[in-house]
């Protein structure tokens, strides 16, 4: 395979898709639910493959056995997480909308993971209380509307321990978030966020960037929870 220079597009679009390939295939369950999402919402919104992969990885790496997913969508993450977790692990996805929640369903039992995987419908603020019993949790994915992302990430911290991984999708929006003052409430969100994930005391962040080549420059962000 020859490479051309990083600026060209094509070239660029091709080594994401030979790294895609190697490292993070999609098997028929993954590769239904993008063409099912797409036919039945006429959009995408799935994390990329390799993003799946290294959530996969993330969650093996701590030997997660409780992974909360604020934001199902149609279940594609769903399937990366749930993939990472030990034997008995469990995954507690939320979701606001039950259309997407089906399909996610349908997901999950195509991928063979529905005994792992519980989806509560509802809106995540009204969800998550509840699961103060059931904490904590080895990995908090934060994936759902941005204009709340401080306050989940308010709960994603009540609701882990020391060594939890808590990751949240979204963060560049192709350089919303980083503009002053940010252009929407979804931008602001997210800015809010990303200050707080770098000033609190309690996290050590990180942050890695993608081009998924549709949608853009995009990022996603990495803390661990360290002890109090």
């Amino acid at each position: 395979m020859s490479l051309a220079l990083p600026g060209d597009e094509q070239a660029r679009a091709a080594i994401m898709r030979e790294l895609e390939s190697r490292f993070a295939p999609e098997d028929e369950a993954l590769r239904n639910n993008i063409t099912r999402t797409q036919e039945q919402y006429h959009h995408s919104g799935q994390i990329t493959p390799l993003q799946g992969k290294l959530f996969q990885v993330l969650a093996l790496t701590c030997g997660a056995r409780k992974i909360l997913e604020i934001g199902t969508m149609t279940g594609y993450s769903g399937v990366w997480l749930a993939r990472g977790l030990t034997s008995g692990g469990k995954l507690i996805t939320l979701e606001a909308q039950p259309d997407y929640a089906e399909t996610a369903r349908t997901t999950f039992a195509e991928a063979g993971i529905s005994d792992r995987v519980e989806i509560r419908i509802g809106a995540a603020l009204d969800l998550l209380p509840a699961l103060v019993a059931e904490a904590p949790f080895d990995l908090i994915f934060i994936d759902a509307d941005k204009v709340h992302n401080p306050q989940y990430l308010d709960w994603a911290l009540r609701l882990s321990r020391a060594g939890s991984l808590i990751i949240a999708d979204n963060i560049v929006r192709g350089g919303q978030a980083f503009q002053t003052p940010p252009p929407n409430e979804s931008a602001a969100g997210v800015a809010a966020y990303t200050r707080i994930i770098l000033e609190h005391p309690r996290l050590v962040s990180v942050a890695l960037s993608h081009d998924d080549m549709n949608n853009g420059i995009d990022g996603y962000s990495i803390s661990v929870v360290l002890e109090e």
